[in-house]
């Protein structure tokens, strides 16, 4: 049975080639989703720090600021409210102290009275009255008909009896409709009496229902009892006992403001103010739900929210992008780096190659030599009597002599392959440039037939000597010529090699080889004397030879440049410097 070997080679080489891209892809997958990882940590820590603590130092100042606020605003009412209340009393007060009972006790002398404080200070005093002892109003100015009212059964009444100064709670009373009570107790030579005013609750009631936080925060006033003494703004059930802890933490705060949250009935939480009224008979309570209290705070926390994602977003499309740009940057020079390993072992082998084509050139020297010698001592016995008389003679000197040309060729071919295989010998010496060339042509002429390619020179005949290295100007002439012939090598074409004393640099001489290739790209012009830059497929080219050109031709004093265009040719000129 006969097996496909080459088969079996292409198909093993053909798996492991996949195995290779499959690991190399993996690892490179790997590599960009740790660096996308990496930079997302490291760019989301300090943005959620940042984020964090600024959060957390505007949270604290806005709750500190709107804390702040709510006690000025607590604070500032309960002023407002308490000044009100012993402002009427003062004014009741002044009138029982200036006047005499005689005096009060006249309805006319009260209705003017009653006209006066309504002057100063609006419909805010409703009505004025004298009470005696036994409870009877003695004396009324006012819109009602309550002169002869009989207050001995009335709470405030029994209250006001007990001290100087009164202000009762809002009630109903004989009128039915909601009120309160400034009351003065006086005593004048055993003959007591009090004389009372009633206060307008709907003025008194604006001073706080006027009171007004955001959408949802309004104010009012409790009594010990938990009953309103003004009306709240918002439907508020009469629950008394839902205010027992504002009561009691009052008291704790020793009459300061109290700001407190909590959540009610209805599971709404609540910001609350409180402070005392009346030498702590009621309570100001100031009432905002905790959402509208901070939607300010809300609404920053929703902008920090938006900023975070548009962040996140960018800083992952951006790691992304990145990383995909450093990734393929990576691969690419993993990839020139491969492409240059195998380059340097194919230039190992090259110059292994030309070492030993250097040691067959020389060992084949030795019998073209023996060959041609021979020749010639066959030539000696053609000479003889006994072949001169031969009808071959002519043949064989035909022969001979095409023997002895062709094997002085051949010592002549070998000769410059050893000449050019000892280019490691960097010796200085004054050459003629014109001769090196034409070696280095002669020696590529072959190959120049194989792809071709016609190799004209137009070298100028007075060139002057020049002291440099022959092994060097033969490697960079040796370089640019195989170039053109690999450039031109499916379409063949035609290499121009000239020679002369520069007109642009004085004392230098200018050699051009130009051919009329497909041209060199104009992006890879740049780049194209970098080290192991290259357009050549991997192992057909080093990417050293115009780098090792540039690098003897600098070192020479000299310099090198090219100019092409794509579709037209490739000139490369060099300027080499000499001493007159």
């Amino acid at each position: 049975m006969n097996l496909d070997l080459s088969y079996l080679d292409s198909h093993q080489k053909e798996s492991n080639d996949l195995m290779t891209k499959d690991k190399s892809t993996h690892y490179y997958t790997s590599l960009s989703r740790n660096m996308v990882l990496s930079a997302i940590i490291v760019s989301f820590t300090p943005m959620l720090l940042v984020i964090g603590i600024l959060l957390h130092q505007f949270q604290a100042s806005y709750h500190e600021k709107t804390y702040a606020h709510l006690n000025e605003l607590v604070q500032k009412h309960k002023q407002n409210i308490d000044t009100f209340l012993n402002e009427k009393l003062a004014n009741i007060r002044f009138l029982a102290m200036t006047k005499t009972f005689e005096t009060l006790n006249d309805d006319e002398f009260l209705q003017k009275k009653l006209q006066f404080l309504r002057n100063d200070y609006g419909n805010v005093f409703v009505d004025l009255g004298i009470v005696d002892a036994s409870g009877m109003q003695a004396a009324y100015a006012g819109p009602l008909e309550l002169e002869n009212a009989n207050y001995a059964d009335a709470e405030w009444f029994k209250t006001a009896w007990q001290k100087d100064t009164y202000i009762s709670d809002v009630f109903l009373g004989l009128r039915g409709t909601p009120h309160f009570i400034v009351a003065v107790r006086q005593d004048e030579a055993g003959r007591e009496f009090i004389i009372r005013a009633t206060i307008d609750f709907m003025a008194f009631n604006s001073l706080v229902q006027n009171l007004r936080l955001g959408k949802t925060g309004y104010a009012f006033i409790l009594n010990q009892e938990g009953k309103f003494q003004t009306q709240p703004a918002m439907d508020i059930p009469p629950d008394p006992d839902s205010f027992e802890f504002f009561w009691s933490a009052v008291e704790k705060t020793k009459n300061k403001i109290l700001i407190t949250r909590q959540t009610d009935e209805s599971g709404v939480e609540n910001l609350y103010g409180v402070g005392s009224l009346k030498n702590g008979q009621w309570l100001l309570i100031v009432k905002q739900q905790t959402a509208d209290a901070f939607s300010d705070l809300r609404r920053m926390r929703t902008l920090a929210l938006i900023i975070f994602i548009l962040g996140a977003g960018g800083i992952i499309f951006m790691a992304n992008y990145t990383t995909r740009r450093l990734v393929r940057r990576i691969r690419r020079a993993d990839q020139e780096k491969e492409g240059m390993n195998q380059q340097i072992i194919e230039t190992g082998k090259m110059a292994s190659i030309g070492e030993l084509a250097a040691g067959i050139a020389h060992e084949i020297n030795n019998p073209v030599a023996i060959m041609v010698e021979e020749a010639g001592w066959i030539g000696d016995l053609l000479e003889e009597e006994e072949f001169s008389e031969s009808d071959n003679l002519d043949e064989f000197k035909r022969a001979l002599t095409q023997i002895n040309t062709q094997g002085r060729r051949c010592k002549e071919i070998t000769h410059k392959l050893l000449s050019f295989a000892r280019k490691t010998d960097s010796t200085v010496k004054d050459v003629q440039l014109n001769d090196i060339i034409m070696e280095i042509v002669d020696l590529s002429s072959q190959m120049a037939k194989y792809n071709k390619v016609i190799i004209k020179t137009a070298l100028q005949k007075t060139l002057p000597y020049i002291t440099i290295s022959p092994s060097e100007i033969q490697q960079v002439m040796l370089n640019l010529i195989n170039n053109a012939l690999d450039a031109m090598e499916k379409t063949g074409g035609t290499i121009n090699i000239s020679t002369k004393i520069s007109e642009i640099e004085p004392e230098h001489i200018v050699i051009v080889v130009e051919d009329d290739g497909p041209g060199i790209p104009e992006a890879n012009l740049p780049r194209l004397f970098d080290p192991f830059f290259t357009t050549k497929p991997v192992g057909k080219g080093t990417g050293l030879g115009l780098s090792i050109c540039y690098g003897i031709i600098n070192k020479m004093g000299g310099k090198i440049d090219v100019q092409s265009a794509v579709g037209k040719g490739t000139r490369f000129r060099i300027w080499i410097p000499f001493q007159k």
